[in-house]
C-alpha cells in the first residue's frame, strides 16, 4: 500500500465519517489512489476537475453530477467543493497536484468529513503536493 493510500485510510476513513476517498491527479486527470471498493469513472474525474475549472458561482448554480447522482453544490471556491444529495455528500479539496475526494453517507457527520478532508488537503499543500 502506498503512503498516499495510507494517508487516505488513516486520516479520512479512520474518522468513521468518511465512507470513501480518492486522490485524482490534476495534470493527468486520472485516479492516483482510492480507498478499497471506491471506483471513480473517467466521467466523474472530468466532472470534478471541471467543477474547479469553471467559475465557482457557475458550479454552485449547476451543482455536480457525480457517481450517477445529482448533487446540490453548497460550497464552491478556488480550493473546495461541497455537494450533497439528501443524506449523502461529496467533499472535494484541491491541492497543487491533486483533487482529494471524500464521500459521506447517511448516519455520518458531514462536518467531520469536511474537517478531515480540509485538514488533509492543507497537509498535502504544505508538502507541495
Amino acid at each position: 500500500m502506498s503512503h498516499l493510500q495510507n494517508l487516505l485510510l488513516d486520516t479520512l476513513l479512520g474518522t468513521k465519517h468518511v465512507d470513501s476517498a480518492a486522490l485524482i491527479k490534476l495534470q493527468e486527470r486520472s485516479l492516483s489512489v482510492a480507498s478499497p471498493g471506491f471506483s471513480v469513472m473517467p466521467s466523474d474525474v472530468r466532472t470534478l476537475v471541471n467543477g474547479f475549472a469553471k467559475n465557482p458561482l457557475q458550479t454552485r448554480r449547476e451543482g455536480l453530477y457525480f457517481k450517477e447522482k445529482d448533487y446540490k453544490c453548497v460550497r464552491a471556491d478556488d480550493y473546495s467543493l461541497y455537494a450533497k444529495n439528501e443524506n449523502t455528500g461529496v467533499v472535494v479539496v484541491k491541492t497543487h497536484l491533486y483533487l482529494l475526494v471524500a464521500t459521506y453517507t447517511e448516519g455520518m457527520y458531514p462536518s467531520v468529513c469536511v474537517e478531515a478532508t480540509e485538514k488533509l488537503g492543507e497537509y498535502l499543500r504544505r508538502k507541495g503536493n
